[in-house]
């Protein structure tokens, strides 16, 4: 089959710098002719070679990953891992579907003679090296594959791939999955070679991003067991007429527990699909779980109950979006119902940088408190760390300004946010992080991370994580840009809409109770 590494002698791999460059001509000349003036057979000739020389670039570009993975790019790179290195620096949109084509079609080095090895599914990376496949069928054939038990013989697995592979040359991604599933049924007609490894290999409940609008899908497979037990819930949970947050007489909990004339009343005034039953109910389980403190004491040194940062002019608004403690944007609409019996807490910001009142302590891990100033921070809802968007319930508190072990202090002026791996990629060697705090300027409190270089090459820049400065910077173009078309706006009335319930000092914040369910940057209630 055609392979790149193993194909190209030492002459070859020399040009290939010269031969990107000759690609990059060539798809310039290719832009700039354009189709107006091909015949219509020459037209859809042109389509179906582009998307053949689409597929065998991608093909050729996993073979890019395989050797940059094999020499420690990624980490060189400054990157977490090669999911990192292919999202960041490669800037692909979906690394972990790529990785894995990579890992099934790609030819790999033998880990002890060097010598290249088979792909996984050898069929199907000959066709994708020719362009008779693109990426949409290869991750078809793939899901394919993954289905069959790993009960069958191998010598049957691999007849079944070089089946549906060549297949997969004439079919569209939709009919290899009606062919894959012809062909799984011939394998296993009666279901029974499936066992637990193949239905544990299979679980997968996946919560997916957060859309614009707030809202978010959840998918996945269940296991029998987890079935049986979300199933027996949603039974006594999603009846119509409880846990309806429209009806503020609708009882909560389990309808077996409830008043059979209440459920009874409540369930004529009920309007939900099952779909928003279940929806309803398992939001209520996890408001009762929340309340009760079944999930612990606290996580990474954070409470283990919903923190919610929302921005002071946003609540008196009341409107815009507050941030949690993992990532999720929940509408100020919504905050503040939510947060109707909270315990708020106010953080007090030096002329409105970045930089908090002192809250330092002598200790080498930071306290609570700190951890949920650094939160309150407008820029530390995520690792500090460039292009990182790990959420603040992951991070750990780091020494950004000096090392612990060199002399650093545990003050929140001098901590950043991190993950877990990019903490620990912080040194003085090439491939590791040196980081600083700002001290002065608009970026005043903020962290910046440098990659370190190898010795005699120029340096790397300081850089920030300016992700989350996104809603700000949007906030301050939509104003100059209502400004230039209306006018300034008219002074805001003093008179206050919220009533803040407690206040606490953040010098002695070590002193506070800190069973919170919603925090910073105000909060409070009711609407006024």
């Amino acid at each position: 089959m055609p392979d790149l590494t193993s194909t190209l002698d030492e002459s070859s791999r020399a040009e290939i710098p010269e031969l990107l460059d000759h690609l990059d001509t060539i798809v310039d000349a290719l832009q700039a002719a354009g189709f107006t003036r091909l015949s219509d057979t020459e037209v859809d000739d042109a389509g179906i070679r582009i998307e053949q020389a689409i597929a065998r670039l991608t093909y050729t570009g996993n073979q890019q990953i395989v050797e940059a993975d094999q020499r420690d790019l990624p980490r060189k790179s400054g990157c977490r891992s090669v999911i990192d290195y292919m999202k960041h620096r490669l800037r692909m949109a979906y690394p972990g579907k790529r990785l894995k084509q990579t890992r099934t079609t790609a030819t790999y080095p033998d880990a002890t003679t060097g010598a290249p090895l088979e792909p996984i599914h050898r069929t199907l990376a000959t066709a994708f090296a020719a362009g008779q496949v693109g990426s949409a069928h290869v991750h078809a054939v793939i899901d394919v594959l993954d289905q069959i038990p790993h009960a069958i013989d191998h010598d049957v697995q691999v007849a079944a791939e070089r089946t549906i592979a060549e297949q997969a040359v004439t079919l569209t991604p939709d009919q290899i999955t009606e062919a894959g599933a012809r062909l799984l049924g011939y394998l296993d007609p009666d279901g029974t070679l499936t066992d637990d490894t193949d239905r544990q290999r299979r679980r997968q409940p996946y919560l997916h991003r957060q859309r614009a609008d707030g809202t978010a899908k959840m998918s996945g497979s269940l296991t029998p067991e987890l079935l049986a037990r979300v199933s027996m819930f949603l039974a006594v949970w999603a009846k119509p007429g409880m846990n309806n947050p429209n009806d503020p007489d609708s009882p909560c909990g389990s309808i077996e527990d409830a008043d059979p004339d209440a459920v009874a009343a409540a369930a004529e005034r009920d309007d939900r699909s099952p779909a928003q039953l279940n929806h309803d109910a398992l939001n209520a389980l996890l408001k009762a779980v929340l309340e009760d403190g079944l999930l612990g004491k606290s996580h990474r040194g954070l409470p283990m109950q919903m923190i919610v940062k929302a921005d002071v002019n946003d609540l008196i608004r009341e409107a815009g979006y507050a941030v949690t403690a993992t990532g999720t944007l929940i509408p100020i609409t919504d905050l503040i119902p939510m947060a109707a019996d909270a315990q708020p807490w106010l953080a007090v910001f030096k002329d409105a940088t970045a930089v908090p009142l002192y809250f330092g302590r002598g200790k080498r891990l930071a306290t609570r408190e700190q951890r949920l100033v650094s939160f309150a921070r407008p820029d530390c809802d995520t690792c500090s760390t460039p292009d990182c968007g790990v959420p603040a319930t992951h991070v750990e508190m780091h020494h950004a300004q000096l090392d612990w072990g060199l002399g650093g202090l545990t003050e929140i002026t001098d901590l950043a946010p991190a993950c877990p791996k990019h903490n620990r990629m912080v040194g003085d060697q090439p491939g590791q992080y040196t980081t600083r705090m700002v001290r002065d300027g608009p970026d005043e409190g903020r962290a910046t991370w440098q990659l370190n270089t190898e010795p005699g090459t120029p340096p790397n820049p300081e850089r920030i994580n300016r992700r989350p400065d996104i809603p700000r910077r949007f906030a301050d173009h939509l104003k100059h840009v209502r400004d230039e078309i209306h006018g300034p706006e008219p002074a805001p009335d003093d008179t206050p809409r919220l009533q803040m319930r407690q206040i606490i000092n953040l010098r002695n914040a070590s002193d506070a109770e800190a069973t919170l369910a919603s925090l910073l940057l105000a909060a409070a209630y009711p609407r006024g």
